[in-house]
């Protein structure tokens, strides 16, 4: 079996800078800053570089994306992103950085930034489920335990879920996931996100949270496990699926990152999100994965100071 890693693009700016055009522009060159399709002219002694005959003003292939105003060689990003797609449970900044040869601090914003790209972008995928669809629904708390902080760090009370942050995770069964970190689980906040991302002709399975009692009634049918008294599947009902989603997330957050800053979660959860929605069970190898990630880096930006910014607030 070849080894994906030998390609000439991961190794070759050139080969790199010709794919991601013939990715990106594969219905005619677009400039990046009017968004004008095949209106430019190559810059002579430039190569990557174009003229657009609309706006004037010269662009490359970087121009409009996550990759703008980079100085990092697009070889490197591709194989970043070959690496954050491939790895089930994720890759750390550290470990990016010493195998792309760049420093700690162009690995972190690279992989934000390429967790930017694999957000979805607006309503691109439309909601969840469908007639004849099961779409499960659950909880959880991310956030180490007290008793392994040190002792200056520890809170007094703070058990079970105080203290953490709550990633609410609904899952399609052979399909996509979509989380979202939120404030509580009570039914006011849960049923926004429920209702905008899940179609009501689904089939909803949920555990017994009193959030999920009235909204359940919307749906086709609802089917509630009791996991407090023992209960965990009945018939077809149960949250297997998504409980085997947090158990990918939970060991990449806690074997991988270590630690993700609340400011940051959702862009981890989108990264996972992602690797989960376009997995090998759905046809999905590491190369093609890579690609689709590659495919939303366009109409986006990440500054390093919007990402230092979160980070502080």
């Amino acid at each position: 079996m070849t080894n994906p890693l030998t390609n000439p693009i991961f190794t070759d700016k050139e080969k790199a800078r010709t794919y991601l055009e013939k990715l990106l522009w594969a219905d005619g060159r677009v400039c990046g800053y009017c968004g004008t399709v095949d209106e430019s002219t190559p810059i002579r002694g430039r190569e990557g570089y174009y003229q657009c005959n609309a706006c004037r003003k010269q662009f490359t292939v970087q121009v409009g994306t996550v990759f703008e105003r980079s100085h990092i060689p697009l070889n490197k990003w591709l194989m970043a992103a070959f690496l954050l797609c491939a790895s089930k449970k994720g890759m750390s900044a550290h470990q990016m950085s010493r195998m792309l040869g760049i420093t700690y601090k162009s690995a972190w914003f690279m992989c934000h930034r390429l967790r930017e790209a694999m957000a979805p972008l607006g309503s691109v995928f439309g909601p969840l489920g469908g007639e004849g669809k099961t779409v499960e629904a659950d909880t959880t708390y991310i956030g180490g335990k007290e008793k392994n902080k040190h002792r200056n760090k520890r809170t007094a009370g703070n058990i079970g879920g105080a203290g953490k942050q709550i990633v609410h995770t609904l899952v399609e069964r052979g399909g996509r996931a979509c989380s979202n970190h939120i404030a509580n689980v009570a039914g006011k906040t849960l049923r926004p996100v429920v209702m905008k991302q899940v179609s009501r002709k689904s089939t909803l399975m949920t555990d017994t949270a009193g959030g999920y009692m009235a909204m359940g009634k919307e749906f086709v049918r609802h089917e509630m496990v009791d996991h407090g008294a023992g209960e965990y599947v009945r018939g077809d009902a149960h949250s297997n699926t998504v409980e085997g989603y947090f158990s990918v997330l939970k060991r990449g957050i806690v074997g991988t990152y270590h630690h993700v800053s609340e400011a940051h979660l959702k862009r981890y959860l989108a990264e996972f999100d992602f690797r989960y929605s376009e997995r090998s069970a759905l046809g999905v190898d590491d190369s093609l994965r890579a690609t689709k990630a590659l495919q939303g880096i366009v109409g986006k930006r990440l500054t390093y100071r919007r990402t230092n910014e979160a980070t502080n607030s």
